[in-house]
């Protein structure tokens, strides 16, 4: 066993120890640790302040109830937590998430892989990530306005411009967004740009909810370039149906690539060929409806799969798993190599399980982790926060050229970690480049 492996396995030994029965969260650190472990015990400095093992703590874990009423007057009684990972760098930073399936171990595991993204996306930000239980399927509009008000009423004291700045995330556009800063403002007496992702109307950017997908397709592209590739004419699978699959689906079929499925959890849809925009359109008129994509309309020339997953149902080149976390298992990555992949990028955080990550490696795909790929969300909600600071506002394509070269700006710093020429392991490389600019802060400040 390396010098690496082992103390892998004796730091992974003692943050299990500490945090039982969170396997996502743990999953994440492993991914990380692997690859900075021996970087952190080589710098004396970093050592010294124990970056990983502050950087695994968060820095609090705010838990509260959130007591609302549904539309028949009953009472209602949900959690709410924030988790504000690190600040080393900058503000807490990080999205909101309404879902059954949110505990604090997948809202630890994305604050963590938040500090990493932030740091290798450029602007001055730090981590975090929260969210409640709520479930909002099968709520009326009315129900989730409540919700969300009740929920800020707990968080507002938590957050602030210079403080903690939530964003959106699953269940959570542009609409709650609405909701959860009209309740911010009431309650703080102030209008400032505590929250991204909000409307244009009154204070949003451009391009906020196509960034995340068109950033992935952007960083894709800069792949593609430095394995000296096009994305034209590129067979590309894509998981999932909200504003990242379909914005990604859209940006992709404008830039000549041939996008072959969508999917949510009832099934798959298939296009031999390719999507067209209309086809795209409609998926996200069914996802705005809250119906599923089973009945798709006739001249639009997709086949509805049930049950399937869009990984073992035609040929492809590229797959971007864009659904969830953790929706490809082994046996699902094992498809993707065998419809000829040769690049998979995540679109979604931590799309992949363990082992199933330990196959696309070994396949020799050439991978992009999410931390990379998919932060162009977090690229345009940094413009944002910085047009709601000066009061200047820009053009969707203003945004859009931005959003472009951020997105080629992380791949160039992932880059220089390979020392400028080929790239053989992106996700060693982001790890290591996200890890030195936030061991450097750590250290920086003594042991605070």
């Amino acid at each position: 066993m390396t010098d690496r492996h082992q103390l892998t396995k004796e730091f992974i030994g003692q943050i299990t120890a500490r945090n039982p029965n969170e396997p996502e969260f743990l999953q994440a650190v492993s991914d990380v640790t692997q690859d900075v472990i021996t970087i952190e015990k080589n710098n004396s400095d970093w050592a010294a302040a124990k970056v990983m093992e502050r950087l695994t703590e968060p820095d609090r874990v705010i838990s509260f109830r959130i007591t609302w009423l549904d539309d028949a007057g009953m009472v209602r009684i949900n959690r709410g937590w924030r988790v504000q990972t690190s600040n080393a760098i900058g503000p807490y930073k990080g999205g909101l998430r309404f879902h059954p399936s949110v505990t604090p171990s997948i809202l630890k595991f994305l604050g963590f892989e938040q500090v990493f993204k932030n740091a290798l996306t450029g602007p001055p930000l730090g981590g975090a990530k929260g969210g409640s239980d709520f479930d909002p399927a099968g709520r009326s509009d009315a129900e989730i306005m409540r919700f969300c008000q009740a929920f800020m009423s707990e968080l507002v004291r938590y957050i602030g411009p210079d403080i903690d700045i939530p964003a959106g995330d699953i269940n959570v556009g542009t609409r709650e967004i609405g909701w959860l800063f009209g309740a911010y403002k009431k309650m703080s007496g102030a209008f400032h740009g505590a929250l991204t992702g909000k409307a244009q109307s009154f204070g949003g950017s451009a391009m906020r909810s196509e960034a995340t997908g068109y950033g992935l397709i952007y960083f894709v592209q800069a792949m593609l370039s430095q394995a000296n590739r096009s994305l034209e004419g590129t067979r590309i699978a894509i998981s999932g149906k909200g504003n990242v699959a379909s914005h990604a689906a859209e940006k992709a079929i404008c830039e000549g690539a041939h996008v072959v499925s969508l999917s949510d959890t009832t099934g798959t849809l298939l296009a031999l060929d390719s999507m067209s925009l209309d086809a795209v359109a409609w998926v996200q008129a069914r996802k705005a409806a809250g119906e599923d994509i089973a009945q798709p309309l006739q001249h639009l020339g997709l086949e509805f799969i049930e049950g399937a997953l869009p990984w073992g149902t035609t040929d492809y080149d590229i797959a971007l798993p864009c659904a969830t976390q953790n929706e490809v298992d082994e046996a699902a990555a094992k498809d993707i190599c065998d419809a000829g992949a040769c690049l998979l990028a995540e679109g979604a955080n931590m799309p992949l399980e363990s082992q199933a990550l330990a196959q696309i490696r070994k396949a020799g795909l050439i991978y992009a982790p999410g931390k990379a790929s998919n932060a162009g969300g977090v690229a345009i909600s940094g413009l944002e926060m910085s047009q709601n600071a000066h009061r200047r506002f820009s053009t969707a394509e203003e945004v859009d050229a931005s959003l472009k070269s951020l997105m080629r700006g992380i791949h160039d710093r992932i880059l220089a970690e390979e020392d400028g020429s080929t790239i053989t392991d992106y996700a060693r490389s982001a790890n290591v480049a996200a890890y030195r600019r936030v061991a450097d802060a750590v250290s920086a400040m003594g042991a605070m």
